[in-house]
């Protein structure tokens, strides 16, 4: 695996945030609109691919939520090459990347049904949070976060 740092213009990031929003209207349903308004990828500047040789197969990134806060984006492994943990080696490299620009800590959204990502951020060191920001009040929205 080799993990490269990029920002949300290059066609690796944008193809696998492209699968990502299919998985994600599917999983979503009738509630995929209001998820959707917030991952929008236009204005990410700290994204990361991850690649098996040479192919794309994970992504993730973070955008800034507050002078020590970051906030974890976009995170993605294409079917093909799950189980492998490219999610955690992504997870990683984020928080490293974020570390040495001076954030303090990590935050993030995901759905409580999505388990698998959910075994991947608590085996990172994140820890469940009260819902922040445009998730308060949604059920279907489980927060975490992690110092780094």
């Amino acid at each position: 695996m080799t993990i490269k740092r990029l920002d949300s213009t290059h066609p690796d990031f944008q193809n696998l945030v492209q699968l990502l929003d299919t998985d994600l209207a599917v999983h979503n349903g009738d509630d995929n609109a209001f998820f959707e308004q917030f991952n929008t990828i236009d204005k990410l500047k700290n994204c990361t691919v991850a690649y098996i040789d040479e192919l794309p197969a994970a992504c993730g990134a973070f955008k800034e939520l507050s002078d020590n806060t970051v906030e974890i984006k976009r995170m993605y492994t294409n079917p093909t090459f799950r189980k492998r943990g490219l999610a955690s080696g992504i997870l990683r490299e984020l928080e490293n990347w974020a570390k040495e620009s001076g954030f303090e800590k990590a935050v993030l959204e995901t759905s409580v049904d999505l388990k698998n990502a959910i075994s991947v951020y608590e085996k990172s060191g994140f820890y469940r949070i009260p819902n922040y920001g445009q998730y308060i009040g949604i059920d279907n929205s489980v927060c975490f976060e992690k110092i780094l």
